[in-house]
């Protein structure tokens, strides 16, 4: 575990630190003496030769709690990476507010208000929970576009102590804000890892698929020697009957750039997978059903994860690459009580506002409403079918049922007759004959497709920068 300093000399190039406010103090008489830099140690740097701005809470002074004198300071950061262009990076481990400072109607008014937690995504945020993280700390890693976790770290609203007091009962800190429920439940945090270095790490592989702020277009890096060489096993990976599952997070490496896949909550909302990535060195994003859960069906934490990524990628002139392979949305009586009609209208209404260029790719299978969640119906650039693609309302064999009441066991005959007149004009030949899906390919040809077609959708006559029509949209959910 690493201390705040020891983290920005291992996050930031050597010697590149520049600090603010390194003999700031407490206001307070009493605790200037043992409030060095006042808990909070920010300043500008380079990561990987582009300037960045930092906030690193020093948990040893004050339990890095937030005070007027450390406000100021992280505002000042905030007010320099907007207006310069300067991604924002947070290393969280804090108490939360300072008492007695904030105590009384003077302290709570205090704060970089009215700004003081306003996104409107000029550049990326980018937060590590590094130790407890309460109060500001928290609020940042809400607000970031990318947040990581080292495990052992726990984040809330309030601390352990407070809440026990609060509630009547002793509390778990694990259950309360650790990282198996903020990665897989609340989904909150993106990434979870195992130590500091792991986490700062993430951090800058993070920003090397961004760009520093939202008016130029992400960096170009270079191909890495064997892209798309491994494009054979995708016909090993993928079975030709749509009933049967499979990882598509084994499929994506095959189509982009070698070694370039980043996934962002890998634990939450499992039949949809999200990852920044790049093909032929420029920055994607993916968007991805995955049958291994759930058989690819779309649940209301899947589409809280699409619509918070295609939020990021259109902010950030990211274009995006949906792969589609579904059966349509989870139904149950506990989505519905989750509001899933509302988040199934949230993921079109931001689709709808997506002004960088999307990709549809048809893999297997495409059902329902999903279809034009998934970029089906017009709701792409381009609409891709692999020879194997097959669209329709619903399932076929579900739609005998429904449709006709005739059940497979009760009379195989006429199921079958009824089930070939559901499967009709359904598949990627019909797609095409429609002008539905503006290509069929050969699976293998995916790679090399996508480049051309990310090539003549280059944002040209904007130098790569979208409408950025979602840039106030909220982080959290």
């Amino acid at each position: 575990m690493l201390n705040a300093r020891e983290r920005i000399d291992y996050l930031v190039d050597a010697g590149s630190f520049l600090e603010s406010g390194l003999l700031a103090t407490s206001y307070r008489p009493e605790d200037r003496e043992r409030s060095p830099a006042d808990g909070k140690i920010v300043g500008y740097a380079k990561v990987d030769g582009r300037e960045v701005a930092v906030v690193s809470n020093d948990f040893t002074v004050m339990g890095a709690s937030s005070s007027n004198v450390n406000a100021s300071k992280v505002g000042h950061m905030k007010t320099v990476a907007t207006k310069r262009g300067l991604p924002m990076v947070f290393l969280g481990e804090s108490t939360g507010a300072r008492m007695p400072d904030t105590m009384g109607a003077r302290g709570i008014g205090s704060g970089d208000k009215p700004t003081q937690y306003m996104r409107t995504r000029e550049t990326p945020w980018v937060s590590a929970v590094l130790g407890h993280c309460y109060g500001s700390s928290s609020w940042y890693a809400a607000l970031a576009d990318f947040s990581v976790m080292r495990k052992s770290a726990i984040m809330a609203v309030s601390s352990v102590k407070l809440t026990s007091m609060a509630i009547g009962e002793a509390v778990d800190p694990e259950a309360l804000g650790g990282w198996e429920v903020l990665t897989g439940v609340s989904g909150l945090v993106d990434m979870a890892v195992d130590s500091d270095e792991e986490a700062l790490d993430a951090i800058k592989r993070f920003l090397s698929y961004l760009p520093s702020h939202h008016n130029e277009a992400p960096p170009v890096h270079p191909v890495p020697a064997g892209s798309g060489q491994q494009a054979h096993r995708i016909l090993e990976i993928v079975p030709e009957s749509r009933t049967k599952v499979y990882d598509v997070r084994k499929v994506i490496p095959l189509i982009v750039d070698a070694d370039s896949m980043f996934e962002l909550k890998a634990r939450f909302g499992k039949s949809i997978v999200t990852a920044l990535a790049r093909i032929d060195g420029h920055t994607v994003g993916i968007i991805a059903n995955n049958p291994m859960s759930k058989g690819g069906a779309i649940d209301v934490d899947a589409c809280n994860k699409a619509t918070s990524f295609m939020v990021l990628c259109d902010s950030f002139n990211i274009p995006l690459v949906l792969m589609t392979d579904q059966p349509g949305f989870l139904i149950g009586v506990e989505g519905e009580r989750r509001g899933a009609v509302g988040r199934v209208m949230n993921w079109m209404n931001a689709l709808s506002l997506v002004t960088v260029p999307k990709i549809s790719i048809i893999m297997r299978k495409t059902y329902g409403q999903a279809v034009l969640n998934m970029g089906g119906a017009g709701n792409a650039d381009e609409v891709i079918a692999w020879v194997s693609a097959e669209v329709n309302f619903m399932d076929p064999r579900s739609g005998v049922t429904i449709v006709h009441g005739v059940k497979q066991q009760d009379d195989p005959g006429r199921y079958a007759e009824l089930l070939r007149g559901m499967e009709r004009d359904t598949s990627a030949w019909d797609m095409a004959g429609a002008y539905s899906a503006h290509l069929v390919i050969n699976p293998l040809d995916t790679r090399q497709t996508l480049r051309r077609l990310l090539e003549v959708h280059r944002l040209r006559l904007s130098n790569g920068v979208s409408q950025h029509l979602m840039r106030t949209w909220p982080t959290s959910y």
